[in-house]
Order: structure tokens, then C-alpha cells, then sequence
């Protein structure tokens, strides 16, 4: 065993930050379709959150967003002539393709990969397999970029290997660690990895939700561990509730969150509750640690309070002393009933003892909650120093982007700015800049 810390690479908002309500299923993007976003915003809020983790001694890292618009797309099916030509004929014909090939999502990192430390693979290295996210058009195209981005970064072959996305085919639906949790008794131990899906392609007789699709399969999860290398008897595959995916719960980490050996999750997340747990604790006293579950039941906060404020879409981060902080949007306080909850959680005999309290309004609205926002990295130290140094949060990076986002960043858009050639031509200048302050030459393909 060697000793590891987790890395939390959080999303970078970018420049063309809107709402544009493309995922159905996720109840709060939904609800703001079409309003005025405020990329300036968005950004900073992300940042201020980066820094304030860091400056508390959490390891933080920073993941670059994606080129937007996306002109290959919109190419391909049929737009032609200037970059201007493009994007008017797009908005006059489809807005909504449109605004698929301008949707900042890739801002979610939870949805870039699944990641597996060095300490569960068959051959020691920290794999990552970047998710395809097949379910929805204006996220299906963000995987060649992710593999891009993780390969500039996790560069050592030696250390690190980045798999490229499982076929884009509704078998294997994956989207990435938003349906995955890894279990330790320390980041650099041996853990278990925890495997939540919502759909069986090949057993129509399998549980899954009428209303809302389930973007995640049982083949895709059970493809990742193969590629990771992952051992069968630390590995453990749930079933999400049907039914709370009917009511918003489009992920697993909108329901459920897990660190260390800490399993913080609503009664109504899974299929078969005392299944899971049971399968948890077996496979974890395999590797000579005990499963903490912390229940939430719905008598406490109901799915609809847990979906609103996003309760669980929380980060939660091992502190020093062993004990553990959650990580929570200002939404939390806003709601009666889960600020009663987090206030008697904070002040029992449990683990969790603090609550980080964050104003991540711009990301909320658009549907995604601290831990859609980051993405967990857990590495050794040789495995740190390996990786690009350039994306790691330190106050002069802080304050670098900081100025990036006021230089290159409007302060709102809405879906008709979407049609502008100018904020086009502005997200890729500010990309440009970015591939500076990062030491990520050539990170796009920007011709």
C-alpha cells in the first residue's frame, strides 16, 4: 500500500455557458429552458469553490472545458458555407441542434470518465475509460475530447492509462462517475468499487423506469471493470430504483454519494436496499475494512427535497483528523427540510461533522450540483508528480483564470446570442488563451 490523495478535478465552466433545457429527465435543466444564463458567473463560482478547497489543503485540479460551438457536428449533418453561414442556417432550421453544439456540459466532470486508482487494477496503474454519454446529443460528442484532455494530462503510460469510450449503442450507455463509488479504508488501500445502473439491455425483465430514460447499463458498467482491470470479489453492481429515476434522479450521485468507507445515501436509491448493503459489507471486509452507511429515509427528506436541493449531488471529503466534511449547495439552506436533516447530521456522533456551503446557483439551474462538477482522481505521490503539473489549483493559477473569465467571458446569453458568429469567434479566442495558462499547447483542435 502506498499512501494516495484524492485529487478532485473540477470543471471549468465555459465561455458559452446557456440554458437550453437538452436533458430530459434532469428536472432542474428542464425548468430553466431557455432563460438568460450568465457564463461570467458560472465560471467564477466554480473557481471560488476550487480555491477555497484547495486553500483548506484538499487536493484540487482543474479540467478545461470543451470547444464550443461544435462546427463538426453541425457540418455533418448537413450545415454548410462560413462559420457564419453555419450557424445561421442552424438557428433558423434547428435552434435546438444548435444549442446541442454550443451546450457547455462537459462543465459536469462526474460525466468525463470512471476512474479506477492503481490500488484496485490488475496492473497498478489509474485507469480511466471516458464516458460515451449516448443518451443525449449535445453530450454524445464530448468523449473524443475528454480522451484528448485526459491523455494530455495523464500522459505517463508508465502510470496511467485512458481507454477510449465503450460503443455509442444503447447496450452500453455509461455515464461515467456520476454511477460509480469507489470504497476504501484509505485512498491508497485496496477499495471496492460500486457500480449503479439503471437499465439491463439484455433482460427486458430487469427493473427500469416508465417515464425517464436510464443512461446507464449493467453491460457498460461490467465492460469498465474488465478494462480497468477491477477483481470480481471487489466489485459490486446495483441496481438503481426505477421509480426514483422516474422523479428526477437521472443519476446515481443524485441519490447517493460515497467516500472512504462512508456510503451517504437516501432509503428509496436502489432496487434492492438490504441487497446492496450486504454485498457492500461482504466485499469490503475482503479488504479488512467495515461499511459505514449513513440512510437517509424519506419520512427525514423526500426524493422530491433530496432532487430539488440536491442533498446528495454533494461532495464528501476526508478531513485530516479522519473525520469527514460535505460539500453542499446554498440550495441545502434554502430548503426547510434538509437543512433540519444536514443540521442533526452535522451535530451527531456520525462522521460527517462540517458542512462546506457553496453558491453554485449558474451550475444548479443548469442541473448539476457540486459532485457533478468534479471528478475524483485518488493517486499516489510518484502517480501526482506524473501527471501535468499546469491543471493543479494553486492561488496563481486562481487568479490567472480569474482573469481569463473577465477578459473572455459575457456576463449573459441567451438562446438568440447562440446565432451570434462574434460569440463563437470569442469562444475560441479565449480557448487560445487558455492552452497558454494551462501549458496545454495544441489541448484543442481549433482549425
Amino acid at each position: 500500500m502506498q499512501p494516495a490523495r484524492e485529487f478532485n478535478f473540477d470543471g471549468l465552466v465555459g465561455p458559452s455557458h446557456n440554458y437550453a433545457g437538452l436533458s430530459f429527465g434532469n428536472v432542474a435543466s428542464f425548468s430553466n429552458v431557455k432563460s438568460a444564463s450568465n457564463p461570467r458567473e458560472a465560471a467564477l463560482q466554480g473557481l471560488a469553490k476550487m480555491r477555497a478547497l484547495a486553500a483548506r489543503g484538499f487536493a484540487q485540479a482543474v479540467m478545461p472545458p470543451q470547444a464550443r460551438p461544435n462546427f463538426r457536428l453541425l457540418r455533418s449533418i448537413g450545415f454548410t458555407g462560413t462559420d457564419a453561414d453555419v450557424l445561421a442556417r442552424a438557428y433558423r432550421e434547428s435552434p435546438v441542434i444548435l444549442a446541442c453544439a454550443y451546450s457547455a456540459s462537459p462543465m459536469w466532470t462526474a460525466n468525463a470518465a470512471t476512474v479506477s486508482p492503481s490500488a484496485d487494477t490488475l496492473d497498478g496503474r489509474v485507469h480511466f475509460t471516458a464516458a460515451n454519454l449516448n443518451n443525449k446529443l449535445h453530450r454524445a460528442m464530448e468523449h473524443e475530447q475528454a480522451c484528448r484532455t485526459l491523455r494530455a494530462i495523464f500522459s505517463d503510460a508508465g502510470h496511467f492509462a485512458v481507454h477510449d469510450a465503450l460503443p455509442s449503442t444503447p447496450a452500453f450507455g455509461d455515464e461515467g462517475a456520476a454511477n460509480h463509488t469507489r470504497f476504501a479504508a484509505r485512498h491508497g488501500e485496496r477499495g471496492v468499487e460500486l457500480f449503479v445502473y439503471g437499465r439491463v439491455e439484455f433482460d427486458p425483465s430487469a427493473p427500469a423506469p416508465k417515464k425517464y430514460p436510464a443512461r446507464q447499463t449493467l453491460e457498460a458498467s461490467q465492460a469498465i471493470a474488465r478494462l480497468h482491470g477491477l477483481h470480481a470479489e471487489r466489485t459490486v453492481f446495483a441496481s438503481q430504483n426505477p421509480d426514483v429515476i422516474d422523479q428526477g434522479v437521472f443519476h446515481n450521485d443524485v441519490i447517493a454519494v460515497g467516500n472512504g468507507n462512508v456510503l451517504f445515501y437516501h432509503e428509496q436509491a436502489f432496487a434492492d436496499e438490504a441487497a446492496v448493503l450486504a454485498q457492500l459489507r461482504a466485499a469490503m471486509a475482503g479488504v479488512g475494512a467495515e461499511l459505514h452507511a449513513v440512510r437517509v429515509d424519506t419520512g427525514l427528506v423526500s426524493v422530491a427535497d433530496a432532487v430539488s436541493s440536491y442533498l446528495f449531488n454533494s461532495q464528501l471529503l476526508s478531513k485530516p483528523d479522519g473525520s469527514m466534511a460535505l460539500v453542499v449547495p446554498h440550495e441545502c439552506a434554502e430548503n426547510e427540510a434538509v437543512s433540519r436533516y444536514l443540521q442533526a447530521l452535522v451535530a451527531g456522533a456520525g462522521p460527517v461533522n462540517e458542512l462546506i456551503d457553496f453558491d453554485l446557483r449558474q451550475s444548479m439551474r443548469n442541473g448539476g450540483g457540486p459532485a457533478c462538477l468534479r471528478l475524483r482522481v485518488a493517486l499516489t505521490d510518484a502517480e501526482a508528480a506524473a501527471m501535468h503539473q499546469g491543471v493543479v489549483m494553486t492561488e496563481a493559477l486562481y487568479a490567472s483564470l480569474v482573469a481569463w473569465v473577465g477578459k473572455h467571458y459575457r456576463d449573459r446569453i441567451e438562446p438568440k446570442d447562440l446565432a451570434d458568429p462574434q460569440l463563437a469567434i470569442e469562444c475560441s479566442t479565449a480557448l487560445q488563451d487558455l492552452e497558454r495558462i494551462l501549458g496545454l499547447p495544441g489541448l484543442y483542435d481549433l482549425a
